[in-house]
């Protein structure tokens, strides 16, 4: 009798778990309390979170939108623990707008294996876009290759990494794959087993049958003097890996694109931005290598950017330059933007390191209306009292104000 109770009594604590965290009845996005996020997130390989405010038109907008693609999802991924559509009320859920940095509404961040990606949704915002979305964040973030050759086709442009392992259900290749699912949108990954990788792996002795697994970084060779490197830390350790990866994938210098440049305007640093011809790889190479070099205790005060001049030719314009004119290296304050004087200068040590201190303590801004301070030429710019410097064009970037309601006081 006291075995049936207690039976009876653990059944009963599942059906209640599964009626407060799952209503398969329950049309549309789930909606996320401090009661029930942890266990959302912590059980589903994904789950994408719309943050709202009931009085932001925006959201308003996008609720039903939202709603819509969660069922089209739920009918595309119906296992239990794949993905779900989860919606929170920052009005009423204050820690939770508050533990992910809501600065806006709506805003569509994405949970991966428990892990917040620093990316937000950025896209269309339809519910057929969503759910393209969500297949691809769901498609396995890792190409296979079957001998060593498939890797010398590899896009001498990307950021690499590749992993050697004897067999798939390795648990060291569990961990690659949920880093691999994090990280799919800074790196490519690529993996190898059984023969394709036997070339790269350490034989097995009596008391390792398996040889063992190797995980190497190839950097994106075409655009920088870095070599390739290997990791040497615990290969079941998903933290370790996922900082080690991290770390190499997510460059000191990136490219600014037009799909990423509102996720970098948001970071709220001045940019030191390289405009190039889109086949200049060596001016992009040499202005990396001096930033790594020279720069690396400003990396907390500024992004160093690298940017296509042929795409990016309205900044240029703006400055008073053209194609003709690359390579040429800017400063965009998100106030003006100021021209280092001559790209050749890069080269002198110092010099681009003096060009951000002079940004720093305002001596761009002054000698652009009044010529050099009386105590140093050592930047010369072009003078024009009449006029302020160019005015910032990145910063039109931003979020648009057309999509959100960005929470400044006075709409607070």
């Amino acid at each position: 009798m006291r075995a049936w109770n207690l039976r009876k009594c653990y059944y009963t604590a599942v059906f209640m778990i599964l009626y407060v965290f799952y209503h398969p009845a329950d049309s549309g996005a789930v909606s996320l309390t401090s009661e029930n996020i942890d266990m959302t997130l912590a059980s589903n390989e994904l789950v994408f979170l719309n943050f709202y405010a009931e009085w932001c038109r925006f959201s308003n907008l996008l609720a039903p939108i939202f709603n819509e693609a969660a069922d089209k999802v739920r009918e595309a991924f119906p296992d239990a623990g794949k993905v779900v559509l989860g919606k929170v009320d920052c009005d009423k859920e204050t820690a939770i707008a508050s533990r992910f940095h809501i600065t806006k509404y709506p805003t569509l961040k994405i949970v991966r294996n428990g892990q917040l990606s620093k990316r937000e949704y950025r896209g269309q915002r339809s519910a057929d876009a969503f759910l393209e979305f969500v297949k691809k964040q769901l498609e396995d973030p890792i190409k296979e290759f079957h001998s060593l050759k498939d890797l010398e086709t590899l896009d001498s442009k990307k950021r690499i990494i590749i992993g050697y392992f004897d067999r798939r259900d390795q648990p060291e290749y569990d961990t690659f794959r949920k880093v691999a699912s994090n990280l799919k949108d800074e790196c490519q990954f690529h993996v190898g087993f059984g023969e394709a990788a036997q070339a790269m792996h350490p034989p097995g002795g009596e008391n390792k049958p398996l040889g063992h697994p190797i995980i190497v970084f190839r950097p994106d060779v075409a655009l920088t003097h870095e070599n390739d490197e290997t990791y040497t830390g615990s290969l079941k350790n998903f933290d370790e890996l996922k900082i080690w990866i991290q770390e190499k994938c997510v460059p000191l210098v990136r490219e600014i694109t037009f799909e990423n440049a509102e996720e970098l305007t948001e970071e709220g640093l001045p940019f030191l931005i390289l405009f190039h011809h889109p086949d200049d790889t060596n001016s992009i190479k040499d202005y990396k290598a001096i930033i790594e070099q020279q720069l690396m205790d400003e990396k907390q005060n500024v992004n160093f950017l690298t940017a296509d001049g042929k795409r990016f030719a309205h900044p240029l314009h703006h400055l008073g330059k053209s194609e003709e004119d690359l390579p040429i290296i800017a400063i965009d304050s998100f106030r003006h933007m100021y021209l280092f004087p001559n790209f050749k200068d890069m080269y002198q040590p110092g010099k681009l390191k003096q060009f951000l201190q002079d940004l720093y303590n305002g001596k761009l801004h002054r000698e652009f209306h009044y010529g050099p301070d009386p105590v140093t030429n050592e930047i010369q710019v072009d003078v024009n009292s009449n006029t302020s410097p160019p005015e910032s064009t990145f910063k039109k970037l931003g979020p648009s104000k057309n999509r959100y309601t960005l929470l400044t006081k006075d709409e607070l």
